[in-house]
């Protein structure tokens, strides 16, 4: 049995009208007298008796309205409640991050909790090789992201900046002792690539196949975190690249990091599951651009 004509039957049963009944429910009297028709077929008996004058409960309409009337307004007020609910920004927010909590989570996350007290974020780490699978399980809400997408039931929200591009070297590569790279030289040396299931976009993100010119670059390992890549990459393996506020935050003796000049820059974005989304995931979204825009973090 449908809602829709439970509905229509409680309002038409208090209207007496057609025409009344379709206007508060937003329906043409026609419509009104479908659901009707096929409520009581379902039923196996007249609800209301209809004249060109008037219309008014049968017997069986008013025993079967005094019978419906507290179900449904317990329906109607757990639909009231959820909806309300649904629009409050409370609880748990459960936000992804890969790898490295930049400035740009850590200043977003504070920015939500004092705006929102009554919502607590907690942050959990994102594998760089399964960027999308905890948001698809339900383990996390939302989530930092490389952008753009090209996933059908993500959503993502604006650009939270741009960083340039650096390679990851060992100490003891050739180029390591340079101040930048063409990204044509990114030809010669390989990439340390990402396991499955990580999307083709996403690798593509992290190792691209070629040089802006077309020329093919050489695959190294492939890995499932930022930190196993930058052990292949000490150990001499192979080069990685990362985004500048990563490379600054990874930094160690045993490793170099030179800018790649002729790379488009890395570009850092929110994302989330396009059936789950939550007032309190508007909400941390609206406020992770806000704070992005007013630090000037957005460089080409």
């Amino acid at each position: 049995m449908e809602f829709r004509e439970l509905e229509c039957f409680i309002v038409l049963s208090e209207e007496l009208h057609f025409a009344r009944t379709a206007e508060r429910l937003y329906l043409s009297p026609g419509r009104v007298s479908q659901l009707i028709g096929s409520l009581e077929g379902r039923i196996g008996g007249r609800l209301f008796d209809r004249t060109s004058r008037r219309v008014c409960l049968t017997p069986l309409g008013e025993r079967f309205l005094a019978d419906l009337r507290p179900a449904y307004e317990g329906l109607a007020e757990a639909v009231a409640r959820a909806t309300a609910s649904a629009r409050e920004v409370e609880g748990v927010l459960r936000v992804g991050f890969l790898a490295t909590p930049t400035e740009i989570v850590t200043q977003s996350v504070a920015a939500f909790e004092r705006t929102y007290p009554g919502c607590a974020v907690e942050l959990i780490e994102v594998p760089l090789s399964d960027p999308f699978g905890k948001l698809r399980e339900g383990r996390v809400d939302i989530a930092f992201t490389l952008l753009p997408l090209e996933e059908p039931d993500l959503v993502s929200g604006a650009e939270l900046n741009r960083c340039p591009v650096e390679l990851g070297l060992s100490v003891r590569h050739p180029l390591a002792r340079r101040k930048s790279i063409d990204a044509e030289e990114l030809a010669s040396l390989a990439l340390i690539g990402l396991d499955e299931p990580a999307p083709r976009r996403w690798r593509e993100h992290v190792a691209p196949s070629f040089t802006p010119s077309g020329r093919p670059i050489p695959k190294a390992a492939t890995v499932a975190t930022t930190q196993e890549g930058l052990t292949q990459v000490a150990l001499n393996r192979g080069g990685m690249l990362l985004c500048r506020p990563s490379a600054e935050h990874h930094r160690r003796p045993d490793l170099a990091f030179v800018p790649v000049t002729g790379l488009p820059p890395s570009t850092l974005g929110l994302a989330w599951l396009r059936s789950r989304e939550t007032a309190a995931i508007r909400a941390f979204d609206d406020l992770a651009t806000g704070p992005a825009r007013w630090r000037g973090t957005v460089a080409a």
